[in-house]
Order: C-alpha cells, then sequence, then structure tokens
C-alpha cells in the first residue's frame, strides 16, 4: 500500500534537445522530493526536422547508457535510476525504430506521437491546412499507423498530447467527436500488450487534465488495458513529480488501482490501495 506516487517514469536531461538539465542535478532534487525512483527517458526521433539547420533529439545512446549507468551506481541506496528513451513513432522509420536498442541495455521505452507524418503540431503552420477536427483526427490516424508498424516500446506517451498545441487546447475538444478512432489505438495498444501513460505535463501547460484526459484512461481500463506508468515529462527539476500527488485519486475513480513501472523492459506492478 502506498499513499503517494514516488516514482516518476519520464523525465528529459541534457541528453534530450530541448533541456540543458544535468542528470546529477535531477538525480539530487529528485531524492530531496522523496522519489524512490526515477527513470530518464530522453529523447530520440528519427527524421525529425531541422531546426536552425541542427539536427533536433539524435539521442548520443552510447553516452547516454554510460553516463546513467555509472549514476546509477553512484546514488544506489538513496534512489532507483531506470535507463529509458522517449521514441518518436514514425510508420516511416519503423525498422530504426524496431532495431533500437538491440544490446538489451533500456529499462523502458515510451513511444510517443510529436510528428504527424513529418509535421510538427508544435508549429501553427499544421494547423493552417486543415479545420482543427481533420488536423487532430489526422494525428490519431497516423497514431494507429505507428502502433501498427512500431512494436518497439512499451507504453504510448501522452496520448492526447496533440490538445497540447491545438489553437484553443482543450477548451473547444470532445475527445468522443474521435472516439471511433481513439476506440481502435486502445484496443491495438492493448491487443499488442502495449500500455499507456499519464503525462502531468498536460496541467503544466495549461490544460484542465493529465494527457490523457480522465475519460480516455477509464476507456482504456474498460477495454482491459492494464499497464498504466506516471510521467511528469520534466525538462527541468522544479517539474519532477509534478502533481503527482493528485494522481492516485485520478487512477482510482477511473477503477484503477495499480500503477506500472519497467526494469529490463518488464512491467511490474504497484498497488495503489
Amino acid at each position: 500500500m502506498t499513499d503517494n506516487i514516488l516514482t516518476d517514469s519520464h523525465i528529459h536531461s541534457c541528453f534530450s534537445s530541448d533541456s540543458d538539465t544535468p542528470c546529477e542535478q535531477i538525480i539530487q532534487t529528485a531524492i530531496k522530493k522523496g522519489m524512490n525512483s526515477i527513470c530518464f527517458t530522453d529523447h530520440n526521433d528519427y527524421g525529425y526536422p531541422l531546426e536552425n539547420g541542427n539536427l533536433m533529439f539524435a539521442l548520443d545512446f552510447s553516452s547516454y547508457v554510460d553516463t546513467l549507468s555509472a549514476l546509477k551506481e553512484r546514488y544506489k541506496g538513496q534512489i532507483t535510476i531506470r535507463i529509458g528513451v522517449e521514441q518518436g513513432l514514425q510508420s516511416s522509420y519503423s525498422q530504426q525504430i524496431n532495431a533500437y536498442d538491440a544490446k538489451k541495455q533500456l529499462d523502458f521505452i515510451i513511444g510517443s506521437s510529436h510528428l504527424v507524418y513529418g509535421e510538427d503540431p508544435y508549429y501553427k503552420e499544421y494547423w493552417e491546412k486543415y479545420s482543427v477536427e481533420e488536423s487532430i483526427r489526422t494525428y490519431y490516424e497516423s497514431m494507429l499507423d505507428n502502433i501498427q508498424t512500431c512494436t518497439n516500446f512499451d507504453v504510448y506517451g501522452h496520448l492526447d498530447y496533440i490538445v497540447r498545441y491545438a489553437p484553443n487546447q482543450d477548451r473547444d475538444y470532445n475527445w468522443h467527436t474521435y472516439e471511433d478512432i481513439i476506440d481502435e489505438v486502445l484496443r491495438a495498444l492493448i491487443a499488442h500488450g502495449k500500455g499507456i501513460e499519464i503525462n502531468t505535463a498536460g496541467l503544466k501547460y495549461g490544460l484542465k487534465e493529465p494527457n490523457p484526459c480522465h475519460d480516455i484512461l477509464e476507456k482504456y481500463h474498460s477495454l482491459g488495458g492494464e499497464i498504466i506508468t506516471i510521467g511528469s515529462d520534466a525538462h527541468t527539476t522544479e517539474y519532477i513529480g509534478y502533481k503527482f500527488e493528485q494522481m492516485k485519486d485520478y487512477l482510482l475513480s477511473a477503477g484503477i488501482t495499480h500503477y506500472t513501472v519497467f526494469e529490463q523492459r518488464q512491467p511490474h506492478f504497484i498497488c495503489l490501495q
């Protein structure tokens, strides 16, 4: 039994193009916050568009694993450190994605949709070609393509991530508009033995709920899904474990009595009651 969720399964460090935070600073902050385990999940995205001529989100895998392995040993007894990756999924890069980490050095892989058929919904140009509804539906359609072609991941990250960057975020968003395709996504994940992530960064970005919203979480559970990890998506130390004190009730109210951590790519279930 546990009163608080004390493990953060989605954290970025200076090994990600969008973070400058040293790994050891993250570890020391997590210890101060009373976390009992963390998993580093720095970005690797094949085919990500260049930014100002610079290659983005191409993880230096060897240096990453070596650095974290040494820190894992150094802080043994103070906190459990796991080594993961947030892999950007695209069906067009499925061969590289499915061959990633051939030596099985990772504990955990989050599969995420950051690009929609090569386009980044972070930028307003994505939203200018089609209606908001068509743009969001295309995102979910690309996610289904990713699940059907990319097998080398454990949970799908921030499943309704698209609403972070929609013109009005979630103010006009109703997941039931896309329920047919979301159902297909959830059923495909469950059929392939994959989980989903509760990503609390949605709250940081001004959404009313984490990603995914409560109804999608409840639907995943009702369809038989059991693998659920909790991650802050922190890129700076202040957001490690962000809003985790709310997540126990968030899970329980969806009928879920446990959450999951991964070690050597195997799920371990932690009871909430």
